[in-house]
């Protein structure tokens, strides 16, 4: 592994496999583009998690197409799909799995066996995750913390690679149970998919008029991920960036030295040490796609706001006053990077108040 402090010359096997990669996620993106249109933001922030091997929080309103996205994604990654449907009567061994008792022919001798349940497979749906009670949630967790899954004392590996889209919707919330703060921050991205423009839309109405399905051909595989990761710990990050990225993820809690005085205001509790890590691993990825072996500032600038707004607690002074964790990450991106609205922030006149107050 490089040290991240040490100047290092890229090789000429690093610079061609950064190009390789790149090439790969346009061949990625362009067999998507026969299905999803319109999403190419959302569709780098999903390749980015699995590539990286994390797990991401996708919210949006009904048909936007993210059960579409994801499981196209998994045909093109040429990965086994498994969608679960979260409702409050769910049960963990519905989705881990159940021992159940079996025989032999001659009906002599019986035993348990485990039948593994639908999380056995590379990449999971888990769909309105926020409907299932806290006890089904916990089991979903385990998986994706510890890759694995546990039934009557015995522990069972999950497939590899294995990751976790969860999705949730911000419109009917009656009768769900919201993820607690340590269970967010197990997210790598949350990622926000807002209503398509108009230009899009009207795409996507031709195209589901024609009702004829797309095939789509697989570009990478399972072992080409596995290689990805392993070639992550290639890409370069200079020392004075990798401080950058800490000090920034420690200025989001209100009790730290040098934190802005609206953190102070608005924040309850800040990013954990493991959103730096996050953002690190995930600008690496990002760097790599686009055929470069060492990371800039606008990779980090670009992944911030959605890396780390859902590790934020906000207190009651920024709920009484509209005020998001996106829009407190941008404004600390701006203070801390020296820079102006660098995500292009939608809601313009929230955002001129927040640099001006």
């Amino acid at each position: 592994m490089l040290d991240e402090g040490t100047a290092v010359v890229e090789a000429p096997d690093d610079v061609a496999l950064a190009e390789r990669l790149a090439g790969g996620r346009e061949q990625i993106l362009s067999e998507l583009r026969k299905i999803i249109i319109g999403q190419d933001e959302v569709v780098e922030q999903v390749l980015l998690t699995l590539f990286v091997g994390g797990n991401s929080l996708l919210l949006g309103v009904p048909g936007l197409a993210k059960t579409l996205l994801i499981h196209s994604i998994a045909q093109v990654l040429d990965l086994d799909f498994s969608r679960i449907q979260f409702t409050p009567d769910l049960m963990p061994s519905d989705i881990t799995g159940t021992e159940v008792l079996a025989s032999d022919k001659n009906a002599e001798a019986r035993s348990f066996r485990f039948l593994p349940g639908p999380i056995f497979a590379n990449i999971i749906l888990a769909d309105e995750i926020n409907r299932t009670p806290p006890k089904t949630q916990a089991a979903l967790m385990e998986a994706m913390e510890e890759r694995q899954v546990t039934s009557v004392g015995h522990r069972y590996p999950l497939p590899d690679p294995f990751f976790v889209l969860a999705t949730q919707n911000p419109i009917e919330q009656e009768g769900t149970y919201p993820l607690p703060a340590a269970q967010l921050d197990r997210f790598m991205f949350r990622i926000r998919i807002e209503y398509p423009e108009h230009d899009v839309e009207s795409r996507v109405a031709r195209k589901i008029a024609k009702r004829s399905p797309t095939p789509l051909e697989p570009v990478l595989g399972a072992d080409d991920i596995r290689a990805f990761g392993d070639e992550l710990t290639r890409v370069q990050i200079a020392e004075p960036l990798r401080r950058k990225i800490v000090s920034f993820v420690r200025r989001t809690r209100p009790d730290e030295e040098g934190a802005p005085e609206f953190i102070r205001e608005w924040v309850a509790f800040g990013a954990s040490p493991r959103a730096a890590q996050a953002l690190s691993v995930a600008a690496r990825a990002r760097a790599l796609l686009r055929g470069r072996t060492s990371v800039n500032v606008n990779d980090v600038l670009t992944l911030a706001p959605d890396i780390i707004r859902h590790r934020l607690v906000l207190n009651y002074h920024a709920t009484a006053e509209g005020v998001r964790g996106v829009d407190v990450v941008r404004r600390l991106m701006a203070v801390h990077f020296e820079t102006k609205d660098p995500a292009g922030a939608p809601r313009r006149s929230l955002w001129k108040r927040l640099l001006n107050r």
